[in-house]
């Protein structure tokens, strides 16, 4: 066994739990298995590829979401626009934001996941895709958009830290147990 260094362990545990290699740390954390489409948010607000930054600015402010679905003229999804790409490529860069239209810095392709996904799946693909922002997509169409803070808040909810704490102990000290049997073993 590696030798680790107990400071690190704990994300040993986490890793293991997302990635579902540990099932009794997993079982123990979680309630029940959830699907990504039981978390995303209840309303999917778009905006048109021709809105200003300034229309979606004001758009996420009124609606209080951190992003929109982007449009085209025929109600496709082309894209997503959120307050990071607002602050990025608009305020850090002192342009007029009624002069931006959305098509010119949206987030794009449109990454999308199915529904019925489970939450580990869609996690995936947004680490695979580097992006803070899915297309949640059913059986009708889009669903909605889910963020990194909709699972934040899921796993605040729902993960008994008293728990994976009792299983990051059980852990350290188990693999204690192995270092001191292998130094009693030196083979």
């Amino acid at each position: 066994m590696l030798n680790h260094d107990p400071r690190y362990s704990s994300n040993i545990i986490f890793y293991n739990i997302l990635r579902g290699s540990d099932s009794s740390v997993r079982d123990m954390a979680y309630k029940k298995p959830t699907k990504i489409g039981e978390i995303i948010k209840e309303r999917l607000e778009t905006v048109d590829e021709s809105n200003t930054a300034q229309q979606a600015a004001k758009k996420l402010r009124t609606s209080d979401l951190s992003s929109l679905l982007v449009i085209d003229s025929g109600a496709k999804p082309i894209g997503i626009i959120t307050e990071r790409d607002l602050v990025r490529k608009v305020c850090a860069t002192d342009d007029r934001s009624s002069k931006v239209f959305i098509q010119n810095i949206m987030s794009t392709p449109v990454i999308t996941v199915d529904s019925s996904s489970p939450l580990r799946q869609a996690a995936k693909i947004m680490i695979q895709n580097k992006v803070r922002h899915l297309l949640v997509v059913g059986d009708n169409g889009a669903d909605g958009i889910v963020s990194t803070s909709d699972f934040a808040n899921f796993l605040k909810q729902n993960v008994d830290m008293d728990e994976v704490n009792a299983a990051i102990i059980k852990s350290l000290l188990e693999e204690k147990e192995d270092e001191l049997e292998e130094g009693m073993n030196p083979n």
